[in-house]
């Protein structure tokens, strides 16, 4: 059989999709063929409905497949809508959308079957029922509808993805993305996260299996690892078919994790490679032992989940039990090894105030990390924080729908003086940080930052669109101090050290 994958990923980072490549590689080892529609503008022009109509009708697929994330749902929905009002082909949504609201998809006309939770066996399966003319009603994993009936089947449990087929990576114009990535490619070692943030799926989809499954803890087998060997011969493998690799980086939730992984892969890693590697890290999970080994292996970058500054917002909305010692001691410890470092943040979070959002800019201020990256808090439903935000009434649910990331716009609604100061906040947080680097860079960066807060709503609409010329004018004052300050740098939620070379 054919299967059509499309992956709406517009306005938005140029994205792997593991979920795709996973389950891809397993059809085509059952004999099926398969093709990719990759929706995002970085990799080319995105295809208007009509087009990808056209797409569909050439290729003619016995199944099209979705992979969807929250803020793409409403292009997804739409693309859907138009290929069913065109084409008598089945379409499958799937992704982590679709897994947490799925009785909310499968409402939908367009859609014939929903995968819920990983879909390499389920839609495999599908596939093999679709293909035999068998009626797919039970299949684990898959809802699906029938005579106006819907057939909710639970999920089976976690998969060993130590027996999947490597990730087809052909599917993909690979070349395409480690080319517009500047030679960066990706790879994942992992599946799973043993926290459980308020704001991240994670919490949900281990809630869903083990009600689906019975199964807890260490039975549930949530957080599962590829073995060393896979990982190496993967990174081997991406070596050898495409040109122009300069990074690998690792996408795993935390890649610290397994410390007897961490060593026997660290040990290993330059046996097939002498390129820097990029890893997520954990301050509860990292220590000089971690460090020395990445170190020695050749990882140059370690990016951390800093998330707030507040321990209060860490505590009671996120759930992220650190204290800000453990953040400072952990990027001290990286910054002793050499490591650039990155911090991860989120600005407009339920009850959240200005004082909480400057003690992170304090906290950047200490810790002084190589870059730091931040987006506007979404909340993704049936999420912890999702029910913090609803319950406290910050939730714009007609803004929620338009949205396709998490870094243009906020969905939540704080009332007209915060609001301000967030959208403010957005886009010249490196300007407040830069405000306590050093006197000279302070004197460069502090009255931009008066003349922005004094700014009305109006005056700041109309002020907004040259933030980006004001960023770089600022910049060339402060390179000839010849002092450390961050710079706005690859994107508009990016700020780069400006001692950082790559």
């Amino acid at each position: 059989m054919k299967i059509l994958f499309i992956y709406p990923n517009v306005n938005a980072q140029v994205g792997f999709n593991y979920g795709i490549a996973s389950i891809s590689a397993v059809l085509k080892e059952n004999g099926h063929d398969t093709r990719l529609l990759n929706l995002n503008e970085k990799l080319g022009p995105v295809p208007e409905s009509e087009e990808i109509v056209k797409i569909v009708k050439s290729y003619n697929p016995d199944l099209i497949g979705f992979s969807v994330v929250t803020p793409q749902y409403q292009y997804a929905l739409k693309i859907a809508t138009h290929i069913k009002q065109s084409c008598d082909v089945p379409i499958l949504c799937g992704g982590i959308h679709a897994t947490i609201a799925a009785d909310e998809v499968l409402k939908e006309e367009c859609f014939d079957f929903v995968c819920v939770g990983e879909g390499e066996y389920p839609v495999s399966e599908l596939v093999s029922m679709m293909e035999k003319g068998i009626e797919p009603k039970e299949i684990p994993g898959i809802w699906t509808k029938v005579n106006g009936n819907i057939y909710r089947n639970p999920v089976r449990p976690f998969i060993d993805i130590t027996k999947l087929p490597r990730k087809d990576y052909e599917i993909f114009d690979l070349q395409n993305m480690i080319d517009v990535e500047s030679g960066w490619v990706r790879v994942m070692a992992s599946r799973g996260c043993p926290f459980r943030c308020t704001y991240c799926l994670n919490h949900q989809v281990v809630n869903l299996y083990e009600g689906d499954t019975g199964l807890t803890g260490k039975k549930l087998n949530y957080t599962r690892r590829h073995s060393v060997d896979e990982v190496l011969s993967e990174i081997s493998y991406l070596l050898a078919n495409y040109k122009g690799i300069t990074t690998i980086i690792f996408d795993d939730d935390i890649f610290t994790l397994d410390m007897e992984f961490l060593r026997d892969f660290c040990n290993r890693y330059r046996s097939v490679s002498n390129l820097p590697f990029v890893v997520n890290a954990h301050v509860k999970v990292f220590n000089e032992e971690r460090a020395r080994l990445l170190k020695d292996a050749g990882c140059s970058i370690v990016k951390f989940g800093v998330e707030s500054g507040s321990d209060r917002i860490r505590r009671e909305i996120l759930l992220r039990p650190m204290s800000n010692k453990e953040i400072i001691d952990s990027f001290a410890v990286a910054h002793k090894y050499g490591f650039h470092t990155s911090a991860f943040l989120l600005l407009g979070l339920p009850h959240e105030t200005k004082e909480d959002i400057m003690a992170t800019v304090e906290l950047l201020r200490e810790v002084k990390p190589g870059r730091f990256r931040w987006s506007l808090f979404f909340p993704f439903p049936k999420t912890t924080a999702y029910d913090i935000s609803e319950k406290g009434g910050f939730i714009n649910f007609d803004k929620m729908k338009e949205l396709s990331n998490f870094t243009d716009e906020s969905c939540l609604d704080f009332g007209p003086e915060h609001n301000l100061f967030l959208y403010k906040m957005k886009k010249i947080l490196p300007w407040y940080v830069n405000m306590g680097m050093d006197s000279n860079i302070s004197e460069i960066f502090s009255p931009l930052v008066k003349e922005i807060e004094s700014l009305s709503h109006e005056e700041w609409n109309s002020v907004n669109t040259r933030i980006s010329k004001m960023d770089t004018t600022a910049g060339e004052s402060a390179n000839l101090t010849k002092r450390d300050y961050y710079l706005t740098k690859y994107n508009s939620f990016t700020a780069v050290k400006s001692d950082w070379q790559g």
